[in-house]
């Protein structure tokens, strides 16, 4: 049996329809096809894709953003999904790399990932894309 034919992207128009429903299996929010049309196209956002046998199977965002205390750009990987039975390619790391280069090619310097304490395979994952872990407390409130 012959592996899988498998690549990495920057999602287009095209994706949407999956992306919609990748990002309700990943997090349970429902958003129409207009919306995340809205947010692939205001280039705020990079969003790749992973894609299996011409199949959108996950994908990965990030953001570039620019604080005045520090002289260079600054990113963040924000959000990451690959469907369950797509898992063990090495899709994961192939757009981490991706999204690296788009980065580092807009002079970012500094990439960061957040993910949860017990999500144990992510940070396996994130290791072994070369990042490291530190010692960190991330706090968050609603505004509601």
């Amino acid at each position: 049996m012959s592996a899988p034919k498998i690549l990495v992207r920057v999602a287009v128009k095209e994706d949407i329809p999956s992306l919609v429903e990748l990002n309700y299996q990943f997090n349970g929010v429902q958003r129409s096809k207009e919306e995340v049309e809205t947010d692939l196209l205001n280039a705020r956002e990079t969003i790749v894709v992973a894609v299996m046998e011409k199949q959108v199977v996950g994908f990965a965002c990030g953001q570039i953003y620019k604080s005045f205390c520090y002289a260079e750009y600054q990113a963040e990987i924000t959000e990451m999904y690959i469907q369950e039975f797509a898992r063990r390619n090495g899709l994961a790391v192939m757009m981490i790399d991706l999204l690296e280069e788009i980065f580092k090619s807009s002079g970012v310097k500094n990439i960061k990932i957040l993910t949860g304490l017990k999500n144990i395979k992510a940070i396996k994952t994130y290791e072994k894309a070369g990042y490291i872990q530190e010692e960190e407390l991330v706090f968050s409130k609603d505004l509601e």
